[in-house]
Formats: C-alpha cells, structure tokens, sequence
C-alpha cells in the first residue's frame, strides 16, 4: 500500500497518531477533569480481565472499522501489533468487521489497516 492516503493532508500513519495525541493533549489541557476520567475509563476498559489486552485492541479495531473512525483504526492497529497481534489476528478482525459492516468496513481495512501494519511493524505506542 506504499504511498497510500485516504486524508492526503494527515501524512503518514505516525504523523496521524502524532496528531491524534497532539489534539487529546490539548483536550485534557482545556477540559482535565473530563480528559482524566475519559483516561481512566479507557485504560480500566483495556485492562486485561477476562479478555487479555491483545483481544481487546482487536474488538476496538473492529469498531473503529465499522464506525470508519480512522484514527481509531491507525491507534488499535497499532494496539493490536504492541500487545503481540500478528498480521493474521488483525486481518481477520478486518475480516470479522468487514462481515458486519459490508464494503465500507472491507476496504478501510484492506488500505488503512493494511498501511498500518506495514508503517508500524512491531514498534510501541
């Protein structure tokens, strides 16, 4: 997928995440309160329980690609990979969400999940 951007003006899939945390940085800035307790219900929701993280980061993955949230998909591709997800686990989460969720899901998860794996390969959050 070399060269591939749904959003030509976010850049690279790094660049994306950058700016994901870019933009929640300045959110908890201006709202700390709301920003912290969104942090500690989203990490307590991660948490490994009776689903490990890595199961998790593939249902969120599966979500993001069902709601379209592209920055959603490039964070949880990139869950998926740091809490040891091969390409296999997450393509067929793509596949799963492509089952519920029809075309639209199927080819943000062949370009923007398949982008994501690439660029990312085994690096961390």
């Amino acid at each position: 997928m070399e060269g591939f951007s749904l959003n030509q003006d976010r850049g690279s899939m790094q660049d994306a995440l950058k700016q994901y945390k870019h933009g929640l940085g300045t959110f908890e800035q201006k709202m700390p309160l709301m920003g912290r307790k969104f942090n500690e219900f989203t990490e307590q929701c991660f948490a490994g329980n009776s689903l490990t993280e890595r199961e998790k980061q593939l249902i969120a993955l599966g979500i993001a690609i069902n709601a379209q949230d592209e920055y959603c998909m490039i964070y949880h591709t990139k869950g998926c990979l740091d809490q040891g997800a091969s390409e296999e686990n997450i393509l067929e989460a793509v596949s799963v969400a492509a089952a519920f969720g029809g075309g639209a899901a199927f080819s943000q998860g062949v370009t923007v999940v398949q982008q994501c794996i690439e660029e990312f390969g085994n690096t961390t959050h």
